[in-house]
């Protein structure tokens, strides 16, 4: 709001009653339609050392709808094997998911696959506003096919888009390189679900914008005046 130049006292953070956030405006002479399009949906993630946040702008019923999900690209607890790990989430995933997991014999590859569809249920079980108990089984994601369903259901009118992190952290001495699928899902209202997956750096930079910490520490003293 504050690169909109819109001052703190003339917008809300509202919540809904599941916390699913949105950021309200003052109406301040807008027209009555514009008013109800400038409501601006937000979901904020972090996992390792990735903190995300994803927005979207619209009408309530819409923008409150979104969610992001992240899975760092690694076995967990380390030392365990990718068959061993994928054995260990297998009851997130249905059987249709573990086959389209195990098609190849490549264990990063496995490993990417079971991360990217971790990062699906994860994306669309915050847009919905459930809590961390939900089943992930209930979901289901055919990525090849590019559909989803929810307890035997189609999902539709939803807009996932998909892609992947790479960083560099700093560890004491040293760079550890760390990856993650990320997932943003959005309710759009359409007549079925749609797959976005960005392959390269190019296509990514069109909406995503990456900032790092140093980044972040120069900012501060602006967002806190």
């Amino acid at each position: 709001m504050r690169h909109r130049r819109i001052p703190r006292s003339k917008w809300k953070d509202e919540a809904t009653s599941n916390g699913k956030r949105w950021i309200e405006q003052a109406q301040d002479g807008m027209s009555a339609e514009r008013f109800m399009q400038s409501m601006i949906g937000y979901h904020s993630l972090f996992e390792g050392s990735l903190c995300s946040m994803i927005m979207v702008q619209g009408v309530k019923q819409r923008v409150v709808n979104i969610g992001i999900g992240t899975k760092q690209v690694q076995v967990e607890p380390k030392g365990l094997t990718v068959a061993d790990y994928i054995t260990a989430q297998s009851h997130k995933i249905t059987p249709l998911e573990m086959g389209i997991i195990n098609h190849d014999e490549d264990d990063p590859t496995r490993l990417r696959r079971l991360c990217m569809i971790l990062a699906l249920k994860q994306a669309y079980i915050k847009a919905i506003g459930h809590s961390s108990g939900f089943d992930y089984a209930r979901l289901e994601f055919n990525v090849p096919e590019k559909t989803a369903m929810g307890d035997s259901f189609p999902l539709t009118g939803w807009e996932f888009r998909v892609w992947r992190t790479q960083l560099a952290v700093a560890r004491l001495n040293r760079i550890v390189n760390e990856e993650y699928e990320c997932v943003s899902a959005f309710f759009r209202g359409t007549e079925d679900s749609r797959f976005i997956f960005y392959e390269t750096q190019e296509e990514l930079n069109k909406w995503v914008q990456f900032i790092n910490i140093d980044q972040m520490v120069k900012v501060v003293p602006k967002l806190s005046a």
